[in-house]
């Protein structure tokens, strides 16, 4: 079924790993925080439960930096039955800092779509996780000037599509959405008749990856790279 996007006004970018790299960070500081526990359990297990926790914690400490290096902290103590030293806690503290002093670097073509898209439409920055560490990372990437619009979420469902879509003052059929997750940016906007465009990123965080049933029936777009994104509107 071919996208008719002519009545598209606003157009919303995912962030994370859609302008810019991000989840690649968290697979590396996993592998930090394996080998700062190996001596307590094996690195598959470490690994299992540290998600765990952070799962257990999304609903307390939402998502980004801050919430993963808490989850990793709990885990530590867990994982090492409490014998974890000072020093090791600090070091998963730093691996923390590490990922929030990260450079932003740009994935491929951003800023060409950006610049091309803004001259016939509203774009707007709409992204989960922590607001001073998101806001840090705009400022970084030098794409401000690009959006009308910068709303960070709670989370990204269905609900909070449609709350956003009310506060722009525009119907479902006149937004479209880019991003590299189903989950988060394809799925909750296909669900309320808006429309979507996924990007995949080389990496997802599992909690963020959805199965061929869910997406069954489904009417969006894949494209390879964010720059096709300038063929189809």
């Amino acid at each position: 079924m071919k996208e008719d996007y002519k009545n598209i006004k606003v157009i919303g970018f995912d962030a994370d790993d859609t302008l810019w790299i991000n989840e690649t960070y968290f697979r590396e500081a996993e592998i930090e925080f394996g080998k700062l526990l190996s001596g307590y359990e094996t690195l598959n297990k470490l690994d299992q439960e540290l998600y765990k926790k952070e799962i257990d914690n999304l609903s307390l400490y939402g998502y980004g930096v801050k919430a993963f290096t808490l989850s990793m902290v709990e885990s530590a103590l867990e994982q090492s039955n409490y014998d974890v030293s000072q020093k090791t806690i600090e070091a998963i503290l730093n691996i923390g800092k590490t990922m929030l002093n990260k450079p932003v670097e740009l994935l491929d073509g951003v800023e060409e779509v950006l610049k091309t898209l803004s001259k016939k439409y509203r774009l707007i920055l709409a992204t989960k996780g922590d607001l001073l560490d998101q806001e840090r990372k705009l400022e970084r990437s030098g794409l401000t000037d690009y959006f009308h619009h910068i709303e960070v979420l709670s989370d990204k469902k269905e609900t909070n599509y449609s709350k956003l879509l009310n506060h722009l003052d525009i119907k479902p059929s006149e937004f479209l959405m880019i991003g590299n997750s189903l989950k988060s940016d394809v799925l909750p906007l296909v669900n309320i008749k808006a429309h979507a465009i996924h990007v995949p990123f080389h990496t997802t965080w599992v909690h963020e990856q959805v199965s061929k049933k869910e997406t069954n029936g489904k009417h969006y777009k894949t494209i390879s790279s964010l720059k096709d994104v300038l063929k189809l509107l």
